[in-house]
């Protein structure tokens, strides 16, 4: 559950990260240091950032909005940077 939004909202994000289940990420771009940035297009424009390992395992960091994306991509490259030492 997303806290404190709509439930249209957290369905249409629910939805693309099941899509992302099956390969189609849709609207994507790299912000750096092997950190995506998944972009949907709903509400308060959400975001979801997730790090590749190896060729099919993908591990979603963590989520946000278009007002907390400059913090949130900080905090994902850390958490990336923080699993590549495991």
């Amino acid at each position: 559950m997303i806290h404190g939004q709509r439930g249209r909202d957290c369905m249409v994000v629910s939805i693309r990260i099941r899509s992302a289940e099956h390969g189609n990420f849709g609207d994507c771009e790299p912000v750096g240091e092997a950190v995506s940035e998944m972009r949907i297009h709903v509400g308060s424009s959400y975001r979801v950032y997730f790090t590749r390992r190896g060729e099919v395992i993908y591990l979603l960091l963590l989520g946000g909005d278009k007002s907390s994306q400059k913090r949130d991509i900080k905090r994902a490259i850390e958490m990336a940077q923080a699993l590549n030492k495991e």
